[in-house]
């Protein structure tokens, strides 16, 4: 199998993806610091791909650690996740998102390129966009994100390109911006599992339906918008992470450098899902209207074509299926708490 080098491989999306990659005839390689994933996540994700996927404890900022594991693993490729992604905390504390996510990102390139491996699939984020002028988003929309986050995903994006400027010969590179992930694995045995509160809508909702928080926070319900609440593309992770094989593939193909949104070029609002979680549960889901959250914006969604377009991929599964994934998760999670810690 031909190996593939996956930083943040066992945080929420990298797991997944890890799972697309065994199913399309690569080798994962897993390197994460575990600083907001679980290590259980690698004997779950193992058992359901049917291998052993290997895990080195590395953080990204560690140089000589990663040449260690460039040279032990030898991977061809690169799909990189690990990042700090919680637009609040990087607000707060800026200083941990650029030292994290654009130095780390700058020793993991120094690494590959010391190591001859020129292709990297880049796990960046619609943040980048800011507040849409228009919509849906195309890849050609004015770039402005909002709050630090936002703008360490577009730095390692700019450094990408200049990577690939000076030199095109070896240098191969997708750079996702995907848009919101939720749902799990069919299974329900792996699926988003913060170490700390989510920062993201679905597990938030998924705690409350089990009776573990007592309610919702919406951040706002007098946006612009068809209910007042916040309107985001919730894409499937399972989606998500084949999206990622599809890249991988394109760039293997054609190489060059390449810019594609990763949603399913449609919206729903906060007060939405929560509805439609409430299908899903039978239970009842109170929730309280709180204040808008520095950095966020009213309205956002892809269009997705290009991608499309150049792999063949798109979206499937709609919201539906994505809380009845979740739901699924968090269930199994509450009955099996051994297993998750």
């Amino acid at each position: 199998m031909i190996p593939v080098l996956v930083t943040g491989g066992a945080g929420y999306i990298g797991s997944h993806t890890c799972l697309s990659l065994v199913e399309a005839g690569y080798r994962p390689v897993v390197v994460d610091n575990l600083c907001n994933a679980k290590r259980s996540v690698m004997g779950r994700m193992s058992a359901l791909a049917g291998r052993e996927i290997r895990l080195h404890e590395v953080d990204i900022r560690d140089r000589r650690a990663l040449d260690r594991v460039f040279a032990d693993e030898q991977p061809v490729a690169v799909l990189h996740f690990a990042g700090l992604k919680a637009v609040g905390e990087s607000i707060a504390r800026p200083d941990l998102y650029y030292a994290n996510n654009v130095h780390g990102s700058l020793q993991l390139l120094g690494a590959m390129e010391a190591a001859g491996v020129g292709t990297i699939v880049f796990s960046s984020s619609a943040t980048v966009y800011g507040e849409p002028s228009e919509l849906p988003l195309t890849e050609s929309a004015r770039l402005g994100p909002t709050n630090p986050y936002g703008r360490t995903k577009l730095m390692v994006e700019e450094i990408l390109a200049d990577m690939h400027t000076a030199r095109p010969d070896f240098w191969r590179v997708a750079r996702l911006r995907y848009f919101n992930p939720a749902g799990a694995h069919t299974s329900g045995q792996l699926g988003e599992d913060p170490n700390d509160t989510p920062n993201n809508l679905v597990p938030y909702v998924c705690r409350v339906a089990a009776g573990l928080w007592p309610e919702i926070t919406v951040f706002g319900a007098d946006y612009p918008t068809q209910d007042g609440s916040g309107v985001r593309d919730f894409v499937h992770v399972c989606d998500l992470a084949d999206g990622h094989v599809a890249a991988l593939r394109a760039l293997e193909r054609d190489g060059g450098v390449r810019t594609l949104n990763l949603g399913t070029g449609r919206g729903n609002s906060v007060l939405e899902v929560i509805r439609q979680m409430e299908q899903e549960t039978g239970a009842r889901l109170p929730y309280r209207v709180g204040p808008r959250r520095s950095g966020d914006i009213a309205a956002c969604w892809a269009d997705p074509t290009a991608m499309r377009t150049l792999t063949g991929w798109q979206a499937h599964r709609g919201l539906d299926v994505m809380l009845r994934d979740a739901w699924r998760w968090q269930c199994w999670a509450r009955d099996n708490p051994t297993l998750t810690s």
